[in-house]
């Protein structure tokens, strides 16, 4: 009987098991590729706006804070997107003719408000809340980048999972004194830029992270140095204190601070921050 398949097909048959498995292969890491790239996370993509509202413009040349626009970023999930009345409480009285504010004015003169499009836009699925992460020593170029060096407003981070959780399962290596979240250009502690920090009384009613007060000037120098240091409100015991503005009570003890990582762990203690594997876990963000 004549064979039905030329010995060459085992070949053939082999070689198409190994294509096919390249194939596949190279499926996966596309669409891997594919949905990190910015055409699925608009990473880096600026959105075209009603208004090409410019952060440099008001936060580094202007010195706005952000809780000036965003209300409630410390004390909501949500960081607010301001209302038509915050721009017009300067531009009713500067730029007042300007045609790029045109949508503005009419905005203000019909109630209607500004189309704005969110830039960094989470899916719906995810619990994101802006106060928790604020009051406990998350600056807000940790996630939205320089926005006091953006001209026109993007995402710098890709906002997905694995991004969140790189951050869940270190938090200390993005943790930063409170007073310094709202520092654009806060630079982590190093050698030759040590920062010093110490506890004080938690109060009730007030977040545990401002229960921590760190400075940058040396708390053991005299003179300039003493007189920039931040004091507490009151001391613990309600009574008046006898000690001069801007020294230090003997009762502080400062620690000092060479690296992020040294920091970090100590505001983590400090913050009672949930250890990683609590902070990981669904239920934090999707519920």
């Amino acid at each position: 009987m004549a064979q039905i398949f030329d010995r060459s097909s085992n070949a053939l048959a082999r070689a198409s098991l190994v294509l096919t498995g390249l194939i596949v292969i190279a499926l996966g890491v596309t669409l891997d590729q594919l949905q990190r790239s910015p055409w699925v996370t608009r990473q880096g993509q600026r959105p075209e706006q009603p208004v090409p509202f410019s952060h440099k413009h008001h936060v580094m040349g202007l010195g706005l804070q952000c809780q000036y626009c965003h209300t409630t970023v410390e004390k909501s999930s949500y960081a607010g997107i301001p209302p038509t009345k915050t721009c017009m409480n300067c531009h009713a009285q500067i730029w007042t003719n300007a045609a790029l504010l045109q949508p503005v004015r009419d905005s203000w003169a019909t109630g209607q408000s500004l189309p704005w499009i969110k830039v960094h836009d989470l899916p719906d699925y995810v619990f994101f809340n802006h106060s928790i992460h604020v009051n406990k020593g998350i600056g807000c170029a940790s996630c939205h980048g320089r926005v006091d060096q953006m001209p026109l407003m993007y995402a710098q981070n890709t906002l997905q999972m694995e991004w969140c959780l790189n951050c869940h399962r270190n938090p200390s290596k993005n943790l930063r004194p409170t007073g310094q979240i709202y520092n654009m250009a806060w630079e982590a502690p190093a050698d030759d830029r040590p920062v010093w920090c110490s506890t004080t009384n938690v109060q009730a009613g007030t977040p545990t992270a401002q229960s921590v007060d760190c400075t940058t000037k040396d708390p053991t120098g005299e003179g300039p140095q003493m007189a920039a240091l931040q004091m507490p409100n009151a001391p613990a015991n309600g009574q008046a204190s006898d000690a001069p503005a801007g020294v230090v009570p003997a009762a502080l003890h400062y620690e000092k601070f060479t690296s992020q990582d040294q920091l970090g762990h100590f505001l983590l203690k400090q913050y009672n921050i949930r250890p990683p594997n609590e902070l990981s876990s669904c239920e934090v963000c999707h519920r």
